[in-house]
């Protein structure tokens, strides 16, 4: 069985392959991000793979920050969703793997569309009450970006949450501080986000290492033990842009570009083969 390591490697694999592929995509947040979704997908979130849009009885996931649809697909292939070949259609015309996931493509693992920032925290929350209605045990989790957060429906569905006690919901916050126009302090300073969210009601946690898989891993499982205690948790989670490729790291440049033939290969070298790639 692999570990952790070795599956998000060759999701970072996947992300840099389909970008290109496609000439198109947003490979920065995605390699960011791919400790996260190895972590809750092969480690915490109990889900199944044979897909029911209707969620009841297993973990749900919403990605709102939906331009790193790369990371989602391949860690969608990678768990068993769908065939991982399906990857090489990234982006392509009547491909179910669009630029932003949608719901009218039916792919499987799918459960809203997210284009539009700013929205996946009101979904996840309604999601989470839902669970509370028909009495089901389990979790709902969320990833937002945290440019993302200048979108002030997001703070609206924070005190929502914490005023409804919606205490079966894990929202993780990819604190990367970069976005599209440059860094976070420049575009909109998102000052203590800690503070925010602890003003806002939440339970507050942060992780410093948020590309160490296991750190992921290990902070998820305790984000789960505050679960049932009356508040929304949420996790701020440092990441670096552009994660495990030396020249994307930490540059808001990566956020929606696609690398070139000889950026690829310098990137591939960077990343072990360690599942077989699509």
């Amino acid at each position: 069985m692999a570990s952790l390591e070795e599956i998000a490697s060759q999701i970072r694999r996947d992300i840099v392959r389909m970008v290109h592929g496609a000439s198109s995509g947003h490979p920065g947040g995605s390699l960011g991000c791919a400790d996260y979704f190895t972590a809750l997908f092969f480690k915490v979130m109990k889900h199944q793979p044979e897909f029911n849009m209707d969620g009841r009885n297993e973990d749900l996931f919403f990605l709102s920050n939906g331009h790193i649809s790369p990371v989602y697909y391949a860690t969608l292939a990678r768990s068993g969703y769908f065939d991982k070949q399906e990857l090489a259609t990234f982006r392509k015309l009547n491909s179910r793997l669009q630029g932003h996931p949608a719901t009218h493509e039916h792919l499987p693992g799918i459960r809203i569309a997210s284009g539009s920032l700013g929205q996946g925290m009101s979904v996840a929350i309604g999601a989470a009450l839902a669970k509370k209605l028909n009495n089901d045990p389990h979790l709902v989790f969320s990833l937002h970006g945290d440019g993302e957060l200048d979108e002030g429906q997001n703070w609206e569905a924070a005190m929502f949450a914490a005023h409804h006690n919606v205490d079966n919901l894990i929202s993780t916050v990819d604190w990367n501080g970069q976005q599209i126009d440059g860094s976070t302090k420049k575009v909109m300073d998102l000052g203590a986000l800690d503070k925010k969210f602890e003003a806002f009601g939440w339970e507050v946690l942060i992780l410093e290492k948020g590309n160490d898989v296991s750190a992921v891993a290990d902070m998820l499982e305790k984000a789960k033990t505050f679960t049932g205690k009356g508040k929304p948790i949420v996790l701020l989670m440092k990441t670096g842009m552009g994660a495990g490729v030396d020249f994307m790291e930490g540059s808001h440049e990566w956020h929606g570009i696609a690398p070139n033939d000889e950026q690829l290969a310098k990137a591939l070298a960077q990343l072990p083969e360690t599942l077989g790639d699509y």
